[in-house]
This record gives structure tokens, C-alpha cells and sequence, in this order.
């Protein structure tokens, strides 16, 4: 596909985004919003692809939204465009995605880190929501993704006071999940990635839809997906592939079957 404002590529079984508009900090303005979505979605279809890794680059993973864009912008003229559209289609990608973040990521770029399921940053990575600084808010799932993460009281802290958070403290309330030096940010996500991707894809695919259930609904209602889910996996030879395996005391050759 043609993009504007990322460059894609795979390694192996993992499909690598890299958002670049390194001249405005990887603002992301909604041409670049779609663009990466889209990539997301071609990647989630493309069976030879396990899982997907998005990087910004060394000073910005993304600096937040593009300002200018939204200078004339009304109640009216948001409502009718619904710019916020393609970041609910993120939610529908049924494979793993792994952030590497270096530098800023503010504002949406937070918000597009909280819309991964893992996240690797660097010592360096700064991480907040400054909207109410230009007398708005978060609008791409902030407000509802961070509470889910660190609870009521702090979520209002961060957003109200548009805080400049370090990765470490981030890495404490549990929003992301390593914090590695800067140098080996790539590296270490990848690692990740490459990992992940040697694990069954259907079971992959069941249990991360399983664990976000669980963050929207009752423990019965999760528990009877997780059990359904749990039935499914004897559908895959992969199934057969690891309880063989074990028995025979090997690593498994999953093949997505």
C-alpha cells in the first residue's frame, strides 16, 4: 500500500510500522491516523504475519496530535467527519501489537500507545496528556484507557495537570511493560515480537480477546468467553502440535493450523 507518513516492512512473521514525520515530531494528523490503521488491518489479514510492531523513532514515538489541523474545527464539523473513527477500528485487530517508544509520546501519541497491548520504552520516553493546556481533552480513548490502567485518582491527576510523566513511573502504575535504555529499545521490542511469534496464533488471538473482555465485563460473562475460548483451541492441530511436544519433552512448531 501507499503511505505518506509511515514506512512498513516485515521481519520473519513480524509486520513493523514505523510512524514518520520526523520534521513534526510524528504528530499525528488523521491522513497519518488512517494510514497506520490501515497497515494494522493488511497486517492482521496477511497470514504470515504473527505479530505487528509500531516505532516512532530515537526523539518522538508521537508528539501528540497535529494542532494545526484542528484549528477551525466545530462540534458540527467533528461530529460529520468523526475523525476519531479509525482509532475504533484498532481495538478490532485480533493480533498481538508491540509499541517501541523513545522520546515523547503525548496526547494522541499516549493514546496510541495505550491502544497497543504491549508497550517497550526506552529511560527516555516521556509520556502525557497536555490537551487541557489548549482548553480540550483526550478524544482517542485517553480518559477511558489510562483509568482502566491506573484507577480514577490518578488518570485525573495525569490529565487534569497534563503531566510529563517518566517511563519509569509509568512502568510503575503498570500502563506499559519495560523500560530498557534507549539504545535497545528496537531490540528489545523485537525480541518481544519474535517470541510472541513463535507462539500458537489461534490461541494467541483467543486469549487477547479473552483478557480484554475482561476489562468490560462481569467475571461470569469473562469467564464464559475464557471457557469457550479455552473449547476452541482443540480445534487447531496447533493444539495437537504442543501437547506432543511436551510429551515428548520438545519445543513445539506452531503453524497457525
Amino acid at each position: 500500500m501507499t503511505s505518506e507518513y509511515i514506512n512498513t516492512y516485515t521481519i520473519d512473521k513480524v509486520g513493523v510500522i514505523q510512524l514518520f514525520r520526523p520534521n513534526v515530531a510524528n504528530a499525528l494528523n488523521r491522513l497519518m491516523v488512517k494510514e497506520i490503521v490501515e497497515q494494522l488491518e493488511h497486517f492482521d489479514h496477511n497470514s504470515s504475519v504473527r505479530v505487528i510492531l509500531l516505532k516512532g523513532n530515537e526523539k518522538a514515538f508521537a508528539a501528540g496530535a497535529d494542532i494545526g489541523e484542528m484549528l477551525d474545527d466545530s462540534p458540527l464539523s467533528l461530529e460529520m467527519s468523526n475523525p476519531f473513527a479509525d482509532w475504533d477500528r484498532i481495538r478490532l485487530i485480533k493480533k498481538p501489537i508491540i509499541a517501541a517508544v523513545e522520546g515523547l509520546a503525548l496526547g494522541g501519541g499516549f493514546e496510541l500507545a495505550l491502544h497497543c497491548d504491549l508497550v517497550v520504552a526506552g529511560e527516555n520516553a516521556t509520556f502525557g496528556f497536555p490537551e487541557v493546556s489548549l482548553g480540550v481533552m483526550p478524544g482517542a480513548g485517553g480518559t477511558q484507557l489510562l483509568t482502566k490502567a491506573v484507577g480514577t485518582a490518578k488518570a485525573l491527576e495525569w490529565i487534569w495537570l497534563g503531566k510529563m510523566i517518566r517511563a519509569q513511573e509509568v512502568l510503575d502504575h503498570g500502563v506499559i511493560n519495560q523500560v530498557v535504555a534507549n539504545e535497545i529499545v528496537e531490540e528489545e521490542a523485537m525480541r518481544l515480537a519474535e517470541q510472541l511469534s513463535n507462539q500458537a496464533p489461534l490461541a494467541i488471538r483467543l486469549i487477547k480477546e479473552a483478557v480484554y473482555e475482561a476489562m468490560d465485563t462481569s467475571l461470569m460473562e469473562g469467564l464464559k468467553l475464557e471457557r469457550k475460548n479455552f473449547y476452541l483451541t482443540f480445534s487447531s492441530q496447533d493444539q495437537t502440535e504442543g501437547m506432543k511436544a511436551f510429551m515428548e519433552k520438545r519445543n513445539p512448531s506452531f503453524k497457525g493450523e
